[in-house]
């Protein structure tokens, strides 16, 4: 292939290269096993992001046995619960899924229902693992489980081959850990090859050569039995990388894990959104219009954005050349206790002029990251930041036509703690890879349109045209 000096390649090059892909559409074969063997594939969502495949879904922001325990009883292909553990340190979030593991399991055997669990992270490989995954196995009693990483995002472009994670940027494939995602203060890596990105993060208690790996000559030459025997070789507890370039990859992959674990053996999986469409058996929707959402005729939109990647900043300032009111928000005035209160007082009252005016409005971030000397600082810093978007969310008084968040950790405190979301609906996808959710009626603007906005998906005019899109 035609790597350069970043080891990056030509998207449409490395692609046509590939092995064709199995032959055989496989979602009906996995459609009727479920209806045979129906089950509930619960998954943890470190932010809401992870929507970004699925329609006609619950999401949960509270993991009670009892609220648990009422959605499982009403046998949903897939429900999601939204832990927003991307934010927290990682003991916190360690507990955190130890609990839901926990609940999970007695509200199953309550409902009487088959659980299969996912840990839905990052497309581009930032979170608490391995910490989180080993809790959530404790939790649910299955320390002996195979661990499959999986981050596969076609919506996203996101692919793994040969071993090494992609992100498309342009018509480039470039090394996962040669992108901007790599230099997170928080949950930086250095490795692309998922199996040398497993010793890494886990300080080297799994070495890479003891990783490992279903190729996409397994997926495309060997197809679900290859898959299957592959599975079945592997030490319980011991963790797996899988290839992926397509949804008929991850189709092939799926059939094999279902006859697999038809005999009784068991699996988490540690993955990207496009997985959990395909296990769940959840049809394909085509994208949503602006009609789908029954906005009301009057008004404006609120844009919030928190997210500081490149992608976002990028979009940020497309936005901004358009017809909307902007305010930005001084992120050191928001870290700053003597200067916290004012700052949002004034970006509120701003806001809230624009809106009753009928304007669309965007808040932002200063664009400057504000980093801390190590994880731990930085995700209070990032804490602080957030909950200042909230406090300015909660003191804007007029209803927005729809709000959009933009940015994972946002749009999850945005929800949970500024509107008082306990459960909300997917409605499905406004463009690729950027979920529409419906706010329940419990919330402080019951039946809002609410569009998750992942900080690294799209174009740079991606999130301008949304906007256009959603104009009256």
């Amino acid at each position: 292939m035609d790597a350069i000096n970043d080891g990056s390649l030509d998207l449409a090059t490395c692609l046509a290269a590939l092995p064709p892909e199995w032959p055989i559409d496989l979602q009906p074969v996995i459609d009727d096993h479920l209806i045979r063997h129906p089950q509930t594939v619960v998954v943890l969502d470190d932010d809401p992001t992870g929507t970004q495949t699925v329609a006609g879904i619950p999401v949960l922001t509270e993991w009670s046995v009892e609220a648990l325990a009422n959605e499982l009883a009403n046998n949903w292909p897939a429900i999601y619960i939204l832990t927003n553990s991307r934010s927290m340190p990682l003991a916190q979030a360690q507990a955190l899924n130890s609990t839901i593991g926990h609940n999970l399991t007695i509200a199953a055997a309550q409902a009487k229902r088959a659980i299969s669990v996912v840990s839905r992270s990052d497309s581009t490989l930032r979170g608490h693992f391995p910490g989180e995954v080993a809790a959530l196995a404790q939790g649910l009693g299955e320390t002996n489980a195979t661990w499959l990483i999986i981050p596969f995002f076609l919506e996203g472009g996101r692919y793994t081959i040969d071993d090494i994670h992609y992100v498309a940027q342009g018509q480039r494939l470039v090394p996962a850990g040669a992108t901007a995602f790599a230099r997170d203060p928080a949950f930086g890596y250095r490795a692309s090859n998922l199996r040398e990105w497993v010793a890494e993060k886990s300080g080297g208690s799994h070495s890479a050569n003891a990783v490992g790996s279903i190729s996409l000559d397994d997926l495309r030459q060997g197809g679900p039995e290859r898959v299957a025997s592959l599975l079945l070789a592997l030490t319980q507890g011991s963790i797996c990388i899988v290839n992926a370039a397509s949804y008929r990859d991850i189709q092939v992959l799926v059939t094999g894990l279902l006859m697999v674990e038809a005999t009784g053996r068991r699996y988490l999986y540690r993955t990207a959104a496009s997985f959990v469409r395909v296990r769940a058996g959840i049809v394909a929707h085509p994208l949503l219009q602006p009609q789908d959402l029954h906005l009301p005729l009057t008004g404006g939109g609120l844009v919030i954005v928190g997210s500081y990647v490149p992608t976002t900043t990028a979009q940020l300032e497309h936005l901004l050349a358009a017809n909307i009111v902007s305010v930005e928000v001084d992120v050191a005035a928001l870290a700053n206790d003597a200067r916290q209160a004012a700052s949002i007082e004034q970006v509120a009252q701003q806001a809230d002029a624009a809106l009753q005016e009928g304007h669309d409005v965007v808040i932002s971030t200063s664009r400057q990251l504000m980093a801390g000397p190590d994880a731990t600082t930085s995700l209070a810093i990032g804490r602080r930041v957030s909950d200042g978007l909230c406090a300015i969310l909660a003191a804007i008084t007029t209803r927005p036509r729809y709000l959009i968040a933009k940015g994972g950790i946002t749009s999850s405190d945005l929800a949970t703690i500024g509107l008082g979301v306990r459960r909300a609906l997917v409605l499905g996808q406004i463009v690729a890879g950027v979920p529409v959710w419906k706010l329940g009626p419990e919330c402080r603007y019951p039946d809002l349109i609410y569009i998750v906005f992942p900080g690294n998906v799209g174009g740079p005019g991606t999130l301008a045209d949304v906007v256009a899109m959603l104009r009256p």
